[in-house]
């Protein structure tokens, strides 16, 4: 074919990403960029529709133009957003003007109508639920917890048993402060799925949030964390409302202060809080790495 080694893996991500899940299912296959702004405000409207229409075997596909120009030279995108469907391998609409939920909704519909698209794959259905999570995973870290909330609270409606939709769940409340319902949602699960791995991580999110105060208070802890440094008791309380007050560097650093003043203070309470804090937040969270990296150099030098 005279491609490059890069373009033939970038062929063979499209194969994997889009041609192939394309062969059964809808795709509808969005061209953004993060520096584009009309693509921040099309996503959450792709996003809905593709949630909603997943039982109908729609599945929504993402391919960054800045990392895959191959791609994009191929389909000649010249601007951003660029939304096509495809099915079987083949763009078969361009869903470009489409910028408005009912809009796409409505092209969707004519589509369905005219093409053998499959709803009913158990495997297709799991990775649609698959790429849910992950898009909702993406838009909590940017820090719209209200908009993840809504994507996982959809997947969890697809698939009451998938662990990462409750536990992604329950932090997209926690990051709002709606710290009741998602105790609520943690009490109505069964045991054994309160048992993931995930859950646990998102209970720990939970339980740290639960040491919130108002900022009258928490200015009042900071105060007298700064008059006391020796005081580790008044250190761990500020550190403990700073992170439920999402000033989470500061209750990094002042366990971390603590961790090098006494790491054997109360049975290591310090560096246990801060392991607590990382699986909550998540151990591939790049916060969690630095802040790893900087505790294992005040324990191993």
């Amino acid at each position: 074919m005279g491609l490059s080694i890069d373009e033939q893996k970038a062929v063979d991500r499209f194969k994997k990403d889009i041609v192939e899940p394309s062969m059964t299912k809808l795709v509808v296959l969005d061209f953004w960029a993060e520096w584009c702004g009309p693509c921040k405000a099309l996503t959450p409207v792709l996003e809905k529709v593709a949630a909603d229409y997943a039982d109908k075997g729609v599945v929504l596909a993402k391919v960054n133009v800045d990392e895959e120009q191959f791609i994009a030279s191929q389909f000649q995108v010249r601007s951003i957003p660029t939304v096509y469907a495809m099915f079987q391998g083949q763009p078969v609409a361009d869903l470009t003007q489409a910028r408005t939920e009912s809009q796409l909704k409505q092209m969707l519909d004519q589509l369905l109508e005219k093409l053998p698209v499959d709803a009913s794959g158990d495997g297709a259905a799991q990775q649609d639920v698959t790429e849910f999570i992950t898009m909702a995973e993406q838009v909590l870290a940017e820090g719209d917890a209200e908009r993840a909330a809504g994507v996982f609270g959809q997947v969890v409606q697809m698939a009451p048993d998938n662990a990462a939709a409750h536990a992604g769940l329950i932090r997209a409340l926690v990051a709002m402060g709606a710290t009741t319902d998602a105790r609520a949602i943690l009490d109505a699960m069964e045991p054994a799925l309160k048992d993931d791995p995930l859950l646990q991580a998102a209970a720990s999110a939970l339980e740290l949030a639960g040491t919130s105060v108002d900022e009258g208070e928490l200015q009042t802890l900071r105060a007298t964390a700064a008059e006391r440094p020796a005081d580790m008791d008044a250190q761990m309380a500020f550190a403990e409302a700073a992170y439920a007050g999402n000033s989470r560097d500061e209750a990094a650093d002042t366990l971390l202060r603590m961790v090098e003043s006494d790491r054997e203070w109360n049975d290591g309470a310090a560096r246990a809080k801060l392991l607590q804090i990382f699986e909550a937040v998540g151990l591939e969270d790049p916060w969690v790495v630095g802040t790893r990296r900087r505790l294992s150099k005040i324990l191993f030098g």
